[in-house]
């Protein structure tokens, strides 16, 4: 059975992403995208989901895998400042894994690349002794030269999110938690609805890396460093820090913290800077600019409809990651300025 085949995808997209020859052949064939302008770089970035590692049953559906599984590279292409054009999607399925299954997998993988305007044009199903494996390889374009990447931070710089964190990392709390005390059976949209958690799910479920705000941000401002939130916060920052040999100072008061979030974290006695710094799986770009670019960034943003939060400065010295507290907090016995740990999600910890 054919998962991936050429009429899951119109003419036109794939004719809009430089697809010469795309699936049905033993490899795709490509050229530079008719509206590139001028010239071009190419983007690979690669990431794998595996069964019991990533996911499980309870937590996803089959769709949402394979939605999560591109959006973790779409991710990667936006924290270059890139546009997503071609994936290639390996698949190595276990005897549970009925043909059914796999097929609604392949249903998310192909929304996830129609809302992204992403070529499916390859890959592979094999099987699997145990659990499923899922391994998307995505390309994408950018500018000659304008690639942006995590070394560049200054001493000055404003820090920025272009989303919320936390909140996957709190919908997958609130997913283990009622899979739990329901047997480890799968949890209704419905259920999360009910419990107010219907935003923290969807943002576990199905992230939303922000490619917009990448480009708008990357041809407008002077953005002199990214990095997509996909092991923390904290982790992130860290990353920006090594490579541009600065310290990034965030300003607790300035954090975004969603009010479903805040309101899930009260009521389990959580607080909710914990999923913010250490979460994870957020697909929101973290990155530093220009100070003087800030307000006319924020104003730019929020006309397209885009969050964008200011939420610190870079320091010479470091590398380090520091966390600025309010005064209040300092008062209630904790330190108004905290080194943080290079802590996140790490496989082999």
């Amino acid at each position: 059975m054919r998962f991936w085949t050429k009429d899951r995808q119109s003419d036109e997209r794939l004719r809009d992403n430089g697809v010469v020859l795309g699936i049905g052949d033993d490899a795709a064939v490509v050229e530079a995208p008719p509206d590139a302008g001028g010239a071009l770089q190419w983007l690979l970035a690669v990431d794998t989901m595996v069964e019991t590692v990533h996911f499980n049953d309870a937590t996803m559906s089959e769709a949402d895998v394979g939605w999560k599984a591109l959006a973790a590279n779409i991710s990667d292409i936006a924290a270059m400042g890139g546009v997503p054009r071609h994936a290639l999607v390996s698949v190595s399925a276990p005897r549970a894994w009925e043909p059914a299954r796999i097929g609604r997998l392949y249903d998310g993988l192909y929304a996830c690349a129609e809302h992204y305007g992403v070529a499916i044009v390859g890959g592979d199903t094999t099987s699997s002794p145990a659990q499923m494996v899922v391994a998307v390889t995505v390309v994408g374009t950018v500018e000659a030269g304008a690639a942006v990447s995590r070394a560049g931070a200054r001493p000055g710089d404003a820090v920025f999110l272009t989303g919320p964190v936390g909140m996957s990392g709190a919908g997958l709390h609130w997913l283990l938690a009622a899979s739990s005390a329901s047997g480890e059976q799968p949890v209704p949209h419905r259920e999360a609805q009910a419990a107010g958690t219907a935003a923290l799910v969807a943002a576990h479920r199905r992230p939303a890396p922000s490619v917009r705000a990448a480009r708008l941000l990357a041809a407008r401002y002077r953005v002199t460093s990214l990095n997509d939130v996909s092991d923390g916060l904290a982790s992130e920052a860290w990353e920006i820090a090594e490579a541009s040999g600065g310290t990034l100072a965030l300003q607790r008061g300035m954090l975004p913290v969603s009010g479903s979030m805040a309101a899930y974290g009260r009521r389990c006695g959580i607080d909710p800077l914990e999923w913010m710094l250490y979460g994870g799986e957020d697909y929101v770009l973290l990155g530093t600019m220009d100070p003087a670019d800030a307000a006319s960034a924020k104003e730019a943003m929020t006309a397209e409809g885009l969050p964008f939060y200011v939420i610190g400065t870079v320091e010479a010295g470091g590398p380090g990651v520091l966390l600025q507290r309010d005064p209040q907090e300092a008062k209630a016995g904790r330190p108004v300025r905290e080194p943080l740990e290079k802590r996140g999600y790490n496989h082999f910890k």
